[in-house]
């Protein structure tokens, strides 16, 4: 344990190091990183003779990010699908960050899947090509063929990266501890939680096993469909750390001139690839969340195939309905429908200012109103929504940004194919296939057996449960409590107000006392002093005090 800290302490102090050469000494000297760096080990502020003023802000974050590492890297690309929780311009350059890392040792590879599968590879596999087909931060892919003769690749983890993943987010949580305060201010409102995001996310990423039950479950929802085809997982050969999966060779979705020459149409694909991912989204609410060209292949037949299911988003049945009002609502040109469901949508529907917020949407639908069906693009209306999000700090499912991203790539790849290609065209018909769906016989008659089920379940605890409160009360036991949540400064005024008011009565009381006093009869014992009692004037003293002590409180109130 007392390694480990000494550890993290090393490496946050290097972190605040890279944050003082970027440019960011307010992050460090505003935040308990100061204390971890002394004036003389403040680096000069260039980057390959470069000025580091020269770049912007965010450039330099990601400048940042870059010299981190692999891990800091992969959560700055997380991040780059939450636009709910980060700037456009901090996003623009998230999105360049490439965690381009070199392959490890073939033989390192080799005795990783001997240590899994525990037995040499000679007896899984007849070949094992030692050239990698590609390589990242988490692990590497090898194309091998089996003793039976079917042809796989195998994703290897890299050596050490569980221990390594693990070290830099435990620096993550100590960083944000160290920064929160700094983070909020810049507008990062739970800086923690995305942490904790991220460390789960993580952890399925590091687990194989979790990407092989992806892959079969989509070969389960598309058992029936003939232009759409999923590499077998071989669980019986798979670990968390090895993923053995069958080879499917085609060409890349782009690649027009492949295309064209086994006699596809492009057009076609590009509209068939369309339509797998809707029915993805808006059907089975599950979705495959990368579909950049390099994880959509073409066979020669016109099957499309994915591969690469380490990123899955997933749609609840209330989300998959909600999302759809809102693209529903915006072709209806109806801003309050896409305002209720956002509110539907976000994990917490606070929007302070309704109506402001549907003026923004009406806004919205007029700019894209006004746009021929050829000028529209999903990449502009997903970075109009995603800073309607921003601006009204909705929190919505990460699945969405997840949508609206892939939909974008899609786009990218129609456009690429087809040059009249328009994603509104596709979604149109699904929005219409979703409100029959919400709508129908079967779907409303779930509905309302769910909301008996929370009835009946609420009937039959309500009697004990008021017995209970009744039994409490006959005891004397019921106890309520109240929390005032917003109203402190006026509590505290009421406090003062109180104080003051007691002093004052008090003063009053002594004023009183003391004029009565003159008029008492004393013993002989009674010591005068100018010919008043010793009493007046003890108690004109008290009064005098009280009624300082009202004075400098009058003063101290409005000094404030």
């Amino acid at each position: 344990m007392f390694k480990n800290t000494i550890s993290n302490l090393t490496r946050i102090r290097q972190v605040a190091e890279v944050l003082l050469r970027y440019g960011f000494e307010d992050v460090v000297t505003t935040t308990p990183l100061r204390r971890l760096v002394s004036k003389s080990r403040r680096l000069s502020w260039q980057r390959e003779d470069r000025p580091v003023f020269e770049t912007t802000r965010w450039e330099r974050v990601r400048l940042i990010i870059e010299e981190l590492g692999p891990t800091f890297i992969k959560l700055a690309q997380a991040m780059s699908n939450r636009a709910d929780l980060l700037p456009e311009a901090l996003i623009d350059e998230f999105e360049k960050l490439q965690s381009n890392v070199p392959p490890f040792e073939t033989a390192l590879a080799r005795q990783i899947i001997e240590e899994e599968l525990g037995r040499p590879i000679a007896e899984v596999f007849s070949e094992f090509d030692d050239v990698t087909l590609g390589s990242a931060s988490i692990g590497q892919v090898h194309r091998a063929r089996l003793l039976s003769g079917e042809e796989v690749v195998v994703k290897v983890q890299r050596p050490g990266v569980q221990q390594k993943v693990k070290s830099d987010l435990a620096l993550l949580h100590e960083l944000v501890r160290l920064t929160a305060g700094f983070l909020q201010k810049q507008g990062l409102a739970n800086p923690q939680d995305i942490v904790d995001a991220f460390e789960r996310s993580m952890s399925k990423e590091l687990d194989y096993t979790a990407e092989a039950r992806s892959m079969d479950q989509f070969r389960k929802l598309y058992e029936d469909y003939a232009t759409f085809y999923v590499p077998k997982p071989y669980r019986e050969l798979s670990t968390a750390r090895v993923l053995v999966i069958e080879f499917v060779s085609g060409c890349k979705i782009t690649d027009k001139a492949q295309l064209q020459a086994w006699g596809l149409s492009p057009a076609t694909v590009a509209e068939n690839g369309m339509d797998i991912y809707l029915t993805q989204i808006f059907e089975f609410g599950v979705f495959h969340a990368d579909p950049h060209p390099g994880n959509v292949l073409v066979r020669p037949d016109g099957t499309i195939v994915l591969i690469d299911f380490g990123m899955v988003g997933r749609l609840t049945k209330q989300q998959k309905y909600a999302f759809a009002g809102v693209f529903i609502g915006m072709a209806r040109q109806d801003a309050r429908s896409m305002a209720l469901n956002f509110r539907r949508l976000a994990l917490t529907a606070e929007i302070p200012d309704m109506r402001a917020f549907e003026a923004d949407l009406s806004q919205l639908i007029e700019d894209f109103a006004m746009l021929d069906v050829k000028e529209m693009s999903m990449s502009d209306l997903a970075d109009a929504l995603q800073t309607i999000i921003y601006n009204y700090k909705l929190q919505v499912p990460g699945a969405v940004f997840l949508i609206l991203r892939a939909l974008v790539i899609l786009e990218g790849i129609g456009k690429v194919l087809h040059p009249s290609f328009n994603t509104f065209e596709f979604v149109r018909p699904y929005g219409a296939k979703i409100i029959r769906e919400q709508y129908s016989r079967e779907n409303l008659l779930t509905e309302a057996e769910y909301t008996g089920t929370q009835l009946l379940a609420l009937l039959q605890t309500l009697p004990s449960d008021v017995r209970q409160i009744v039994r409490k009360i006959s005891k004397g036991e019921l106890r309520l409590r109240f929390e005032l949540v917003g109203y402190q400064s006026l509590l505290r005024k009421a406090d003062q107000l109180v104080s003051r008011t007691i002093l004052a009565l008090l003063s009053v009381g002594g004023l009183l006392f003391s004029g009565l006093s003159l008029m008492g009869r004393y013993s002989p014992d009674m010591p005068y002093h100018r010919g008043v009692p010793e009493i007046t004037w003890w108690s004109l003293g008290a009064t005098g005090f009280l009624l300082l002590i009202l004075l400098l409180l009058g003063t101290g109130r409005r000094e404030k």
